[in-house]
């Protein structure tokens, strides 16, 4: 008869309470996990939203260069520009490449008053056409429109 009642007991399983233990430690390890994956989500989102205005910046200032419509010197030089609501420091690096009058363009992007690079955007120009001159190269391959229809 004991060996019943024993034997009953063990094939009991959990009470109550250790289940409410048990549930109740999953939940805190779930709720932690789940606290450093948000937080791991909004620093990237973070860290996404600055280059990706970095990388805005660094193309308007090659656009600006470009649109300048010289020949730009090998040279180096640096300003401040506010972009979004933000003040970004940028230093574009001009650099010959062996080809004639094509150039090099590197820009690189910060906070003003740090070293710590955000990213840095690498662009090339050319020597600049005449006003209304630029797709001349396409059109004479086209057969003489652009696109090469008739």
């Amino acid at each position: 008869m004991t060996r019943q009642i024993h034997s009953r007991r063990l094939k009991r399983g959990f009470t109550l309470i250790e289940v409410l233990i048990a549930v109740s430690i999953a939940a805190l390890g779930l709720t932690a996990v789940a606290t450093a994956i948000i937080s791991q989500m909004v620093d990237t989102g973070s860290v996404i939203r600055e280059r990706t205005y970095a990388s805005w910046v660094a193309q308007n200032k090659i656009a600006e260069l470009r649109l300048a419509n010289v020949v730009p010197e090998v040279s180096e030089s640096s300003g401040e520009v506010e972009f979004a609501s933000i003040e970004w420091a940028w230093s574009a690096n001009i650099s010959a490449t062996g080809v004639e009058n094509l150039f090099r363009v590197d820009v690189s992007v910060s906070y003003p008053g740090t070293d710590d690079t955000i990213l840095v955007v690498a662009g090339f120009i050319g020597e600049p056409n005449p006003p209304g001159q630029g797709n001349l190269a396409w059109a004479r391959s086209g057969g003489g429109s652009a696109g090469g229809r008739t």
